[in-house]
């Protein structure tokens, strides 16, 4: 546990508690990696609250692909080799807005499916490279079966999800391991205001998952489990009542 928990996307209230838990697992060195990087002083306070002995901030711009390089190789030559990167960056969107604006449609998924390929790309490259780390994915049931509600949202989860695991399979055997972590509705920020589905988290318990999973060397984690069974039901569900599903 020797190496830095880089978590890009480093606002993210599941990347903070993913990264706070490593830390209490006796990892010490810490990299937020986020837009207005300098504003992340309450993220710093918990991760050194919970043991960290150096936390970093470090500009990160998801949307910028041309930087994605850079920024990896710069906190690698800075702060030591990567042990834990965490994908913890994306948006949700307006679908009614994305349905009326192909701009914005083409933001969401950009953000969510396409800043994705690119990172993951550059990271597995980096860590294969160094013969070991691992790397969390944050996919979601949105993309297990993408409904008429969300699809925008839904269909960029469904890409990174089908990536994350070709990913994952072209890493096998060369010390990298890539774990994909799919959350039902979180009750967080990103969803302040809305009404919470069944089988609803907390970016805590989305956190407490995802490192027991790291733990076992899991490749796949629902979250919360029961999700698994519903959504082999869900995939049986007929189109017209399908597409009358809420978000």
């Amino acid at each position: 546990m020797s190496g830095t928990v880089l978590v890009l996307g480093g606002r993210s209230e599941i990347g903070t508690a993913v990264a706070e838990r490593l830390v209490r697992r006796g990892h010490r060195r810490v990299v937020l990696a986020a837009r207005r990087s300098g504003d992340l002083d309450a993220q710093v306070a918990a991760l050194r609250a919970a043991g960290a002995a150096d936390v970093a901030c470090v500009e990160f711009d998801a949307d910028d692909l041309d930087r994605h390089a850079e920024v990896l190789g710069d906190v690698v030559e800075r702060h030591g080799p990567i042990d834990v990167a965490v994908t913890a960056f994306g948006i949700l969107g307006d679908q009614q807005r994305a349905e009326r604006e192909a701009s914005h449609a083409i933001d969401i998924v950009h953000t969510d499916y396409v800043a994705h390929v690119s990172v993951l790309t550059h990271l597995a490259n980096l860590l294969r490279e160094r013969g070991s780390g691992r790397i969390v994915v944050f996919s979601s049931v949105a993309g297990v079966r993408v409904r008429r509600a969300n699809y925008v949202y839904g269909s960029a989860k469904a890409g990174l999800d089908g990536f994350a695991n070709g990913l994952s399979d072209a890493l096998a055997g060369s010390g990298v391991r890539l774990l994909i972590v799919r959350p039902g509705f979180v009750i967080g920020h990103m969803t302040q205001g809305m009404e919470p589905a069944p089988w609803s988290s907390t970016p805590d318990q989305v956190a407490d998952a995802t490192v027991r999973a790291l733990q076992r060397g899991r490749r796949v984690v629902w979250v919360p489990p029961i999700l698994r069974w519903v959504f082999a039901v869900m995939r049986l569900v007929p189109q017209p009542i399908w597409r009358r599903m809420p978000r």
